[in-house]
């Protein structure tokens, strides 16, 4: 059965490839923190659908939590110019998608 919010974390992660790349050249260590983030959104994501009762609940939290965090290192980046609005705009409609979604799984 799909899981809706893994797949958009996926997808969040592959269109987060060039920008990473691009803002890795001005600043590594931020880098590292979008990848870091990014990627818990889905470990925790995964982990949690195969949880149950507050275990999963807290799992997808710390998911939206890490949603949180990557957004914000993407408008940082941003302000900073080491990437421009059109680079990140399909990540940020995809975190803003991930978002909505792990609302209604917080619930």
């Amino acid at each position: 059965m799909p899981f809706v919010a893994l797949d958009v974390a996926l997808t969040l992660i592959h269109s987060l490839r060039a920008p990473v790349n691009r803002i890795r050249r001005h600043h590594a260590k931020h880098a590292n923190q979008i990848v870091d983030a990014a990627s818990s959104i889905a470990a925790n994501l995964a982990e949690g659908n195969r949880r149950t009762g507050k275990d999963r609940l807290h799992l997808f939290r710390i998911a939206a939590g890490s949603a949180d965090e990557t957004r914000v290192h993407l408008l940082v980046a941003k302000g900073w110019g080491w990437v421009s609005e059109q680079e990140v705009t399909q990540a940020l409609s995809l975190l803003d998608r991930e978002l909505r979604l792990l609302h209604g799984l917080t619930r």
